[in-house]
């Protein structure tokens, strides 16, 4: 077992970097990524995620040049793995980042994944990668592990030290020496898998269970809507069963619960299994941004308002509340759809002043523009501050206020 870890973490997202951050308090870390401006940033104490607070440590360093990262013995790889246009998982990032550290794999490195991947990524994909490049052999020259992230952006309650963390290894020694690794940074404590492919299939059914728990209430939202019944008020009265599980309609966007169950899906399909409820789960929740598109163009007709030229402020732009991730956010499909029957949209995210994202307007609520409907797709802090009074200021003739998130008790739709 190695005394002296030097760690690599090959990403600085997210993910990565919160494991950087933590493991450098007792390991020498480099944290690795491509994007130099990314890498800059980093050395300047900036998260441009505005994710995390950096703090210098001696022990830590940010780069983006490979010989900084030659000399490490363990190496962490966390590195975005999403889904082509098609829904087909996209391992080219892993790939690209697995061929890097193969040119300085040495006997007795250990290289841990913590990318969401399909069962079988790791040993099946990885490795050979490994073995090919380096000309060492696995499990005996140099080992493998699986340690799935649990990162919830903006969220301090589930932050890396607070939630388990699942572990395995190669080996049964491999597997133990990565769980006490992990045992160092994660407070709330490890669960050690049985083996690489467990792990991997662990995380993603998590994600799996809440999309397809997610669907249920989506299509128990659109169904309930045309029935003219208040779907939070009979989750209200469901939840008061013990055992009624406390899901709630919504978009469903993100890195994780949007991507996760593809992944799965095609693995399963390449094992002759098609995954019935887990594709019409996602084609379900797929379907709410347009669903909520209708919804505006159905409102706005019955309030007298004309369709082409409607102003229509939407208040949130990334995939969850209080965070600036705007990975896969289903707003964007809301926008489009908007725009499609030609209305005129703006967007006010708080979390996104000042970002790329320089085409959302200020604060509706310090500006003189009215709208003719008014959507609320992210549950923000700052936006449970609002009132359908001061709505109603900025509104044209009859308040129409889509409330997506149930935030507020007066509106004229809630999903």
């Amino acid at each position: 077992m190695k005394k002296e870890y030097k760690i690599a973490i090959i990403g600085t997202g997210y993910v990565g970097l919160p494991l950087a951050i933590a493991f450098s308090k007792f390991y020498s870390v480099v944290g690795f990524d491509i994007n130099k401006k990314r890498i800059e940033e980093l050395n300047k104490n900036i998260d441009s995620n505005e994710d995390i607070d950096i703090n210098n440590h001696s022990n830590l360093q940010f780069s983006n040049e490979l010989t900084d990262v030659k000399n490490a013995n363990i190496y962490i790889v966390t590195v975005p793995t999403p889904v082509t246009k098609d829904n087909i998982p996209d391992l080219t990032l892993l790939e690209k980042a697995t061929e890097m550290l193969s040119d300085f794999v040495i006997k007795g490195d250990i290289i841990i994944y913590e990318s969401t991947v399909y069962p079988g990524v790791t040993e099946d994909i990885c490795v050979p990668i490994i073995e090919k490049i380096s000309g060492l052999t696995f499990n005996a020259d140099f080992f493998c592990a699986y340690s799935p992230e649990r990162i919830s952006p903006g969220d301090e309650k589930y932050s890396l030290s607070n939630v388990v963390k699942i572990t395995s290894g190669s080996t049964p020694t491999i597997a133990e020496e990565v769980d006490q690794l992990y045992q160092k940074v994660v407070k709330a404590g490890t669960y050690k898998a049985p083996s690489i492919k467990i792990a991997e299939a662990a995380k993603v059914i998590e994600n799996t269970q809440r999309d397809v728990n997610i669907a249920l209430m989506n299509e128990l939202a659109m169904m309930f809507d045309k029935m003219n019944i208040d779907t939070t008020e009979v989750l209200k009265a469901a939840k008061t069963k013990w055992n009624f599980l406390d899901f709630k309609p919504g978009l469903v966007g993100g890195h994780c619960i949007g991507v996760d169950p593809y992944y799965l899906s095609y693995q399963s399909e390449q094992v002759g299994f098609k995954a019935d409820l887990i594709l019409a789960s996602r084609q379900i929740n797929n379907s709410v941004a347009d669903f909520v598109v209708l919804k505006t163009k159905e409102l706005l007709q019955k309030a007298t308002k004309t369709i082409k030229g409607a102003k229509v402020l939407v208040l949130g732009y990334t995939f969850k509340e209080n965070c600036s991730d705007t990975r896969n956010t289903k707003v964007k499909q809301i926008i489009t759809g908007l725009e499609n029957l030609s209305m005129c949209v703006s967007v006010f995210d708080p979390y996104l002043i000042g970002t790329q994202h320089t085409n959302l307007s200020k604060n509706p609520l310090e500006s003189t523009e009215k709208y003719d409907a008014i959507i609320v797709a992210v549950s923000h802090n700052e936006f449970k501050k609002y009132t359908t009074t001061a709505f109603t200021q900025i509104s044209f003739g009859k308040l129409v206020l889509l409330d997506i998130k149930g935030l507020y008790k007066q509106s004229t739709w809630k999903l």
